[in-house]
């Protein structure tokens, strides 16, 4: 299935959840922030919600500092 990742488009398996995906771009799901088609997914919910062809994701990396 095709994806836009923040801007990028790329062919993914199908049938991937955002838990998965996060996995497969070795992201932390403990340390970001995801959006899928405008609305924002709750971490709790990374686990259950299916993606699809053609959404749209925004990845945002939380980074702590002083």
């Amino acid at each position: 299935m095709r994806l836009t990742v923040n801007g990028e488009q790329a062919e993914h398996v199908d049938g991937l959840t955002v838990s998965a995906l996060l996995e497969e771009l070795k992201l932390d799901a403990r340390r970001v922030a995801v959006e899928r088609n405008k609305t924002i997914v709750r971490r709790v919910h990374f686990d259950r919600t299916d993606l699809a062809d053609g959404d749209e994701l925004e990845i945002v990396t939380l980074v702590g500092g002083g």
